[in-house]
């Protein structure tokens, strides 16, 4: 069963990277790079002052048009990280499958 947790810190860093910390602690730099043009929602983030305007609104980071990623999006992003061999995040990535269960292994 899913465990929801809210981010309850962001920081930008660099580039479309954002250091984000979960109330459980698990925390890690998310790189948002490809969500920039993904549908009209996504296509202010090409605009780096507007990128860098993001807060936190109802558990997750969010942008001032109303843009946000899901919250378990993020946490499965750093669990990816935190987790997985090196060697299997890489190729869970690539292929578009970085799944929890795959992170536990």
């Amino acid at each position: 069963m899913w465990n929801m947790n809210d981010v309850i810190e962001i920081k930008y860093k660099d580039g479309f990277v954002y250091h984000v910390v979960f109330d459980d602690g698990k925390n890690g730099d998310i790189d948002f790079s490809e969500y920039v043009g993904r549908g009209p929602v996504f296509g202010s983030f090409r605009d780096m002052s507007f990128f860098m305007q993001a807060t936190i609104e109802g558990g997750t980071i969010s942008w001032p048009n109303g843009a946000d990623i899901a919250p378990e999006t993020l946490y499965e992003k750093i669990c990816c990280q935190q987790v997985a061999p090196p060697d299997r995040y890489s190729a869970a990535l690539h292929n578009g499958s970085c799944a929890l269960s795959l992170c536990r292994l």
